[in-house]
């Protein structure tokens, strides 16, 4: 698994802002959507691309497109979703599933509990984004059943992430072709499996439900 930690300026200064316990909602919402468009251009660094013969206003000249079968993104829900608009500016052109996680009370692991995919992933690139990177649970698990549905390339994409959640996806995914982006790599976990110093719970700021 290939860990990038994203490097610059305006992601480290609207992160700032997006921390700030009082950042309106409205404000988070659009930070986010900045971050994730900022985000994307590391995540997409491989996207697959095919080479395609064009005719300029001058000559005819030999660029790229992306290549067929296009990138699959996948918002968790419901946090994801907040995610989804900065990625789908970037790529237009990509196809957009959904994935609800969840943890079973009685087993402790992480199970899905709502999808909307293509019923064969063989081929795909598929990008997963969730905007924390707590435990790592939630997101390996998502990884995983991507992969059970024939991704043979996976690019997940946080906004923060923690030690501790890049190991146990590490664990969880093996020698898979899966690349991590993230936005800044946290402290770690407090007592309550909070990221610190974090931003909170990133699904209650963005739609306006945090106390």
């Amino acid at each position: 698994m290939r860990v990038v930690i994203a490097d610059h300026p305006l992601i480290t200064h609207k992160l700032t802002v997006l921390r700030d316990k009082r950042t309106p909602p409205p404000i988070f919402r659009q930070l986010v959507e900045e971050l994730m468009t900022l985000l994307a251009y590391e995540a997409t660094r491989e996207v697959r691309v095919e080479s395609v013969e064009i005719e300029t206003p001058v000559t005819k000249t030999t660029g790229v497109r992306i290549s067929q079968p296009s990138p699959l993104i996948v918002p968790i829900l419901r946090a994801g979703l907040g995610m989804l608009e900065g990625m789908v500016k970037l790529v237009p052109t990509a196809e957009v599933g959904f994935l609800g996680m969840k943890r079973n009370e009685e087993t402790l692991v992480p199970e899905s509990y709502a999808e909307r995919l293509p019923e064969k992933l063989h081929g795909r690139q598929c990008f997963v984004l969730d905007p924390m990177l707590a435990t790592g649970g939630s997101l390996a698990a998502a990884i995983q059943f991507l992969f059970e549905r024939g991704a043979d390339e996976v690019t997940a994409i946080c906004v923060l992430g923690t030690p501790e959640g890049i190991a146990a996806v590490r664990e969880q995914v093996g020698d898979r072709n899966v690349t991590l982006v993230l936005g800044a790599l946290d402290d770690g976990l407090n007592e309550h499996a909070y990221i610190v110093p974090g931003l909170g719970d990133a699904g209650d700021r963005l739609y306006g439900t945090a106390d």
